[in-house]
C-alpha cells in the first residue's frame, strides 16, 4: 500500500515520478485567473486564524467571501448554515468542515486540503476530527507569528510569477495602482477585465449598473450603445495601462446574433427606458458588444476568455439570503458551440480575432471544444486559441484527465497554458500542485506504455511548457 500523500503523491511511473520532480516541480506560477482581492496582496494581510482563510466570512455590507467549494461540502454533510456562512464561533465552525471533510473520499477538497497544510504550515498529518484542535492551534500559530505567512509571504512561498484579479470595468483599481507603485512586491500582479454586468442587458440591475460605467468615465449617462462601447474601451484602456493581460467573461451561454448598430441601440433603450428585451434583442445586444470588445481585445493584445454553461443560483432561498458565488450553481446544457465559432470567425475575418481561452462547465462540451480551436489557430503565436483547463466541477483528478485527453487526441497538449485556481483562498496555490502531478502522470503514463518517446529533451520542453512557460508566453511575461 502506497504511503498516503508522500512527495510521490499520484505520480504511478517512475517516467512520472521523473517529469514532475525534475521538471515541473519547481517551476513558477502563472495564476492567470482567479478572484482574490489586490487590496489584501497590497496591504500584506495577515490571517487570525484557518477559518479566515478557508471559510471566510462575512463583509461589511452584509455579503459573504469566502469559498463556496468548502461551503457545498458542509451542506452536504448536513451542517446548519449558520456554520456554514454563519457567525458561529471559528473553531467550532473549523470543526464542522473537518467533520464534512473526512467523508469526502474522492473529492478534490480533500486532497487540496491537506495539500495546503503540508505545502504552507508543514502539517504532515491525515486531517480528521481526533487532530482537528491539534491542527487548529498548530496552524493558527504559524498565521499569525510566521514571518513568511503574510499574504504576500504566501505568494511567494507558492512561487507565483503573475496573479490576474478579477476587476469589474467600473473599479477604481486604486489597489491596483499602489501594487504598480510598490518596489517592494515581486511578483506581477495585473488586473483582469470582467464587464458582465454591461452585457447582461436581460438580467436585474442592468440600467443601475450602465449609470455606475457612466459615472466611472466621468459622465452623467450614457445614452445610446455607442457610447457604451466608447465607455468600455476607456475603462479596458485604464485596464491595459496597469498591465491587464487578459479578460474574462461568465455568460450563460456565448450568442451570436449580429445586427446593426441600430437594431442593438433600439434594445439598449428599450432596457434604458424600463422595459424587457427579448431573447432575440439580447441576443443581438451581447453580441453587438462581444464583437467590439473582441475587436479592442486584439488591438490591446489582451486575451479573451469565455466561461460558460452554468446555471447560477439555483437555490432561490440561500441567494436571497447570501447573493451570488455561494455555492449554489450547477452545470448547464447549451448547444452554442456553433455560435462561438460564429463569433471567432467574425472577428477572424476582420483581421481583429484576439487571443482567446474557452471553458464549458460542460465537460460533454469538451470534444466540441477541442474540435472547435483548430479553426483558429494561426501564426501569432501557438495555441492562440486554448480549450481551458478544467473549470469549476470539472477540476477533479478525472475531469483534469478528460480535458486534457480531448485536448492532446484533437489538437497539441503542448502548447496548452496550463492551470488557474479560479479561486478566493490564498493557499489554493496548491492547486498548481495537485495539476502538475495529474498531468506528469498522464504524460509518464504514454511514455511508459510506448506511446511516446521516452525523449527527455522533448518530454522537458512539454512538462516546463505546460507548467509554466506557455502561459509566461501567451500572458507576455
Amino acid at each position: 500500500m502506497k504511503a498516503f500523500m508522500d512527495k510521490d503523491f499520484l505520480l504511478e511511473t517512475e517516467t512520472a515520478k521523473h517529469l514532475f520532480h525534475d521538471y515541473a516541480e519547481h517551476q513558477p506560477l502563472v495564476d492567470y485567473h482567479c478572484h482574490i482581492s489586490p487590496r489584501e496582496i497590497y496591504e500584506d494581510r495577515r490571517f487570525d486564524n484557518i477559518v479566515e482563510v478557508w471559510l471566510g466570512g462575512e463583509n461589511p455590507d452584509g455579503t459573504y467571501f469566502g469559498d463556496h467549494y468548502k461551503w457545498r461540502v458542509m451542506r452536504s454533510n448536513g451542517v446548519p448554515e449558520e456554520y456554514v456562512t454563519g457567525n458561529k464561533p471559528a473553531y467550532e465552525r473549523f470543526v464542522k468542515f473537518v467533520e464534512s471533510l473526512e467523508m469526502a473520499i474522492g473529492n478534490p477538497m480533500y486532497h487540496w486540503c491537506n495539500l495546503e497544510l503540508r505545502q504552507f504550515f508543514g502539517y504532515d498529518k491525515p486531517l480528521t476530527v481526533e487532530n482537528a484542535e491539534e491542527c487548529w492551534n498548530y496552524v493558527n500559530d504559524k498565521l499569525r507569528h510566521d514571518p513568511d505567512l503574510t499574504v504576500r509571504g504566501i505568494i511567494k512561498k507558492a512561487n507565483v510569477a503573475m496573479i490576474g484579479t478579477t476587476d469589474d470595468p467600473i473599479d477604481t483599481l486604486e489597489w491596483h495602482e499602489k501594487i504598480a507603485a510598490d518596489p517592494t512586491l515581486t511578483v506581477k500582479v495585473y488586473p483582469s477585465y470582467r464587464p458582465d454586468k454591461a452585457i447582461n442587458i436581460g438580467k436585474p440591475g442592468f440600467a443601475e449598473y450602465i449609470g455606475k460605467l457612466a459615472r466611472s468615465v466621468g459622465k452623467e449617462s450614457l445614452d445610446s450603445v455607442a457610447d457604451v462601447c466608447a465607455a468600455l474601451t476607456e475603462r479596458l484602456e485604464h485596464f491595459a495601462r496597469l498591465g491587464c493581460r487578459a479578460s474574462d467573461h461568465g455568460l450563460d451561454y456565448i450568442p451570436y446574433r449580429p445586427c446593426t448598430e441600430a437594431e442593438a441601440n433600439a434594445a439598449y433603450q428599450k432596457v434604458m427606458a424600463g422595459g424587457t428585451v427579448t431573447v432575440e434583442e439580447n441576443d443581438a445586444y451581447q453580441t453587438y458588444i462581444l464583437l467590439h470588445l473582441g475587436r479592442e481585445y486584439h488591438r490591446l493584445n489582451i486575451a479573451m476568455q469565455l466561461h460558460y454553461s452554468c446555471l447560477r443560483n439555483m437555490n432561490e432561498r440561500l441567494y436571497r439570503k447570501l447573493g451570488p458565488d455561494t455555492g449554489v450553481d450547477m452545470i448547464a446544457q447549451n448547444t452554442c458551440g456553433g455560435d462561438i465559432a460564429n463569433l471567432l470567425s467574425a472577428l477572424d475575418l476582420a483581421g481583429q480575432c484576439p487571443k482567446t481561452i474557452l471553458y464549458s462547465l460542460n465537460p460533454a462540451d469538451n470534444e466540441q471544444l477541442g474540435t472547435l480551436i483548430g479553426c483558429f489557430q494561426s501564426d501569432e503565436i501557438p495555441g492562440k486559441i486554448q480549450h481551458g483547463s478544467a473549470w469549476w466541477f470539472n477540476d477533479t483528478k478525472s475531469g483534469m484527465e478528460a480535458q486534457m485527453k480531448s485536448l492532446a487526441n484533437l489538437g497539441l497538449l503542448g502548447n496548452f497554458v496550463g492551470m488557474l485556481t479560479d479561486s478566493r483562498s490564498f493557499l489554493s496555490y496548491a492547486r498548481h500542485d495537485y495539476f502538475r502531478r495529474i498531468f506528469c502522470n498522464l504524460v509518464g503514463n504514454w511514455v511508459e506504455n510506448g506511446e511516446y518517446p521516452n525523449c527527455d529533451a522533448s518530454l522537458k520542453k512539454i512538462v516546463e511548457g505546460v507548467s509554466y512557460k506557455n502561459a509566461a508566453r501567451y500572458f507576455g511575461l
